[in-house]
């Protein structure tokens, strides 16, 4: 790999880092936002962008994904941005043929059926070369972010992937996935595996290319109960955090605040606030009072309004803020949606909300 890929010098210094600062449990004086989905198609700019082309080749083109990444830090003040990409890279990466079906969604050409299907995979991805595109997105971007805010880089998590693998796109059930859990768990676990190491070098090299911090998504999660989770879900969620952080350590890399978002796992906020990740990222179906119980108080919580109350009116947007606010407290927390914005919203909402979390948060700081 080029030595800049691996060692990026000359990043512009960072100007407002209160998203990092509250990462690590430091004190801020307002409580940071960004949104899920902030780079989307609920923003005209976006839409536009995006027009003439295929969704995956936007996720390979660096120059569209930094202007789709900027594109909501030019409307609102944002305190982080994400890159523009999709969880779904990961599966292409290891052979898999993944198109976006216009009204449908992601769909895959020919899903896992058999165990022996594992075999049509690439077992050893070399991350350089199957996703380099992501890594020069987030150099590009950082660079073209001018410091404004910190750029947080991402993989989806290794149940959540396996499920679309199998399942070939969304699915309500996952049964074809959890079949695979009750029917063939050493393979669910070779497949698991699989991904967990090409996610670890993944996560890392984003760091090498500027990635500020790093979100796990683990979006499928609501699917499993305790025991499948405790065994398919957690071990490389938990595997993941310890192995990118010692593999930074090893390339003299910063070592960056990472977040576990698991959507609707509440039964696994306790085992997630030991799971090694700085921040949990939280779905909007649980009570803060509750969460923050469950988690502790060394962990940064993340979230976690229901996205449809951005259809509110802008004031009830603002009451909707200050009461979640109030509840989580203006430290050790980062705003955010429990989910990702849609399509379907309304751009000065989203400004709304991420005015009210700053007026707010700044009014209960200083009283």
């Amino acid at each position: 790999t080029c030595s800049w890929l691996r060692s990026p010098k000359g990043f512009p210094e960072l100007k407002n880092d209160t998203f990092l600062r509250a990462a690590r449990g430091e004190e801020t004086e307002h409580t940071p936002v960004w949104c899920m989905r902030q780079a989307g198609r609920y923003l005209p700019e976006f839409r536009e962008t995006r027009a003439s082309q295929d969704f995956f080749a936007t996720c390979r083109s660096p120059k569209l994904c930094c202007e789709l990444t900027l594109q909501p830090l030019r409307r609102f003040p944002l305190d982080a941005a994400i890159i523009f990409s999709d969880i779904l890279v990961v599966p292409q990466a290891l052979g898999m043929e993944v198109v976006m079906v216009p009204g449908k969604g992601p769909t895959f050409t020919e899903p896992l059926k058999e165990v022996e299907d594992l075999l049509k995979l690439r077992q050893k991805v070399d991350v350089t070369a199957e996703l380099g595109y992501v890594f020069q997105a987030i150099t590009l971007t950082r660079h073209s972010l001018e410091g404004k805010v910190p750029l947080i880089g991402f993989s989806g998590a290794p149940w959540t992937l396996m499920s679309y693998m199998i399942e070939g796109g969304g699915s309500t059930t996952m049964s074809k996935a959890k079949s695979w859990l009750y029917r063939h768990p050493e393979a669910s676990h070779r497949l698991l595996r699989l991904l967990a190491d090409v996610i670890i070098d993944y996560l890392v090299g984003q760091v090498a290319a500027g990635a500020q911090a790093l979100q796990l998504f683990e979006s499928h999660a609501g699917h499993l109960g305790p025991e499948l989770f405790q065994d398919f879900a957690l071990p490389y969620i938990r595997d993941i955090a310890q192995a990118v952080k010692s593999k930074l350590k090893e390339e003299a890399l910063p070592l960056v605040p990472m977040i576990i978002f698991a959507k609707d796992a509440h039964y696994a906020l306790r085992d997630l606030a030991h799971a090694g990740y700085e921040v949990v990222g939280l779905d909007w179906t649980i009570r803060p009072q509750e969460a923050r119980a469950q988690i502790g108080k060394d962990v940064t919580l993340q979230g976690n309004l229901d996205p449809c109350a951005l259809y509110a009116p802008k004031e009830k947007i603002g009451e909707l803020v200050k009461k979640m606010l109030e509840s989580f407290g203006t430290q050790r927390y980062i705003a955010n949606l429990g989910h990702g914005l849609y399509p379907d919203m309304n751009p000065e909402h989203v400004g709304a909300f991420v005015e009210a979390v700053h007026a707010h948060s700044r009014h209960i700081n200083k009283h």
